[in-house]
């Protein structure tokens, strides 16, 4: 038994549980158009290579590939894509409509694949038929 299980037993037995605290999970960060070309003109304006173009993405804790992707939006002329990219509020209905609807294309494709077994089974059937029906009217041969 390590030391850190040995521990967690005897706080364990003491009351005394460690759970995570379920507020302190890490959130998605988004910055507003105007952050992101502010940022990204300081960066720009920066020499290639220098130190204060890293400690301005520590100060700020961004990465270079903010910075690419930040620049790759701004020089395709689309100011929206340094806006974050809003999430569409569905009601719940809405979310269930979507839901039921993926479930009717789901129950479809399967029953269009049962159809599609039966059709296979019938024709199946039909040839055993003829194959045996055939076999019924063949002539015994002679002793």
């Amino acid at each position: 038994m390590t030391m850190t299980t040995a521990s967690v037993l005897t706080r364990a037995h003491d009351g005394v549980v460690d759970e995570p605290d379920p507020g302190a999970r890490a959130r998605r960060r988004s910055f507003t158009a105007e952050y992101k070309a502010r940022i990204l003109e300081e960066y720009d304006a920066l020499p290639v290579g220098s130190e204060e173009r890293g400690a301005l993405l520590r100060r700020e804790g961004l990465y270079t590939s903010h910075m690419a992707e930040w620049r790759k939006a701004r020089d395709a002329g689309a100011c929206e894509g340094l806006a974050p990219r809003p999430k569409a509020k569905r009601s719940p209905e809405q979310v269930e409509l979507d839901k039921l609807r993926r479930k009717n294309e789901r129950l479809e494709a399967e029953l269009a694949r049962t159809k599609l077994a039966l059709e296979i089974t019938g024709k199946a059937h039909a040839l055993l038929e003829l194959l045996s029906e055939g076999a019924d009217s063949d002539p015994k041969p002679k002793p």
